[in-house]
C-alpha cells in the first residue's frame, strides 16, 4: 500500500499538522516505508506461535506488600473545614 500527495495532505489536515510542499514528499516516503515494514512483518508466518507479553521470559522483582507509611487520616482532617465518619464534606456544586 503506498499513499498518495493527497492523502498525506488528508491526513495532515486530521492531525492538525501544517506540512509545507517540500515537507509532503518526505512524509510521504516515511509513511510509505511504515506501510511496506507492515507489509513484510505481515508476511511473515507465525501458525503455532504463541501470544507472549515480552520477547523475554523475566520475572519481576516485587516488595513486600508492608505499610511503610503511618496512618496520618486524623492529623490531615483536623485542618479540614468539614468532615463526617472520616470523609471530607464539601459544598454542593450541582443542583
Amino acid at each position: 500500500m503506498s499513499l498518495s500527495l493527497d492523502e498525506v495532505r488528508h491526513i495532515a489536515k486530521l492531525a492538525r499538522l501544517e506540512l509545507a510542499a517540500g515537507e509532503l514528499e518526505a512524509t510521504q516516503a516515511k509513511l510509505n516505508g511504515i506501510f511496506s515494514l507492515i507489509e513484510e512483518m505481515q508476511a511473515v508466518n507465525t501458525d503455532g506461535v504463541e501470544p507472549m507479553s515480552h520477547p523475554q521470559e523475566l520475572a519481576q522483582r516485587l516488595r513486600p506488600d508492608v505499610v511503610t507509611e503511618a496512618d496520618r487520616r486524623a492529623a490531615f482532617q483536623a485542618v479540614a473545614p468539614q468532615t463526617e465518619a472520616g470523609l471530607y464534606l464539601v459544598p454542593k456544586v450541582i443542583e
